[in-house]
């Protein structure tokens, strides 16, 4: 893992083009997050996506239960339902965040989701 701390921002996976994560003042801010799994279903890349983010919060001082945002774009809005049976099951009960939906155009076609997400990091 490379990490770099810098004027009091300290960044996770640091690559040419941009972080996988940045924590700074006490929140820490993930990149989109897409499928790494070849699963091809909406189920099995919202599943490889939140385990992503569980794993970048836990890196940075974090879990899902300091979620303050997250963002969701879907390349078919119609897989709303499957992707919130997936969503319903992972998130801690009573720490659901603010959460907004969208339909987009993502980078690769394979995609069919891709997760921003905020949180708060453990005192």
């Amino acid at each position: 893992m490379s990490q770099i701390q810098d004027n009091g921002i300290t960044r996770f996976h640091v690559g040419a083009r941009l972080s996988e994560s940045a924590v700074y003042n006490g929140v820490v801010y993930l990149a989109g997050m897409v499928p790494e799994a070849g699963d091809i279903d909406i189920e099995g890349q919202t599943r490889d996506v939140l385990n992503q983010i569980e794993h970048r919060l836990i890196e940075a001082g974090s879990d899902k239960t300091r979620l303050l945002r997250v963002q969701i774009y879907l390349s078919n809005i119609d897989d709303i339902g499957a992707m919130n049976a997936v969503w319903d099951a992972w998130v801690a009960p009573g720490h659901a965040p603010p959460r907004a939906t969208v339909e987009a155009r993502l980078a690769n076609p394979n995609y069919k989701i891709e997760v921003v997400a905020t949180a708060a990091v453990n005192p």
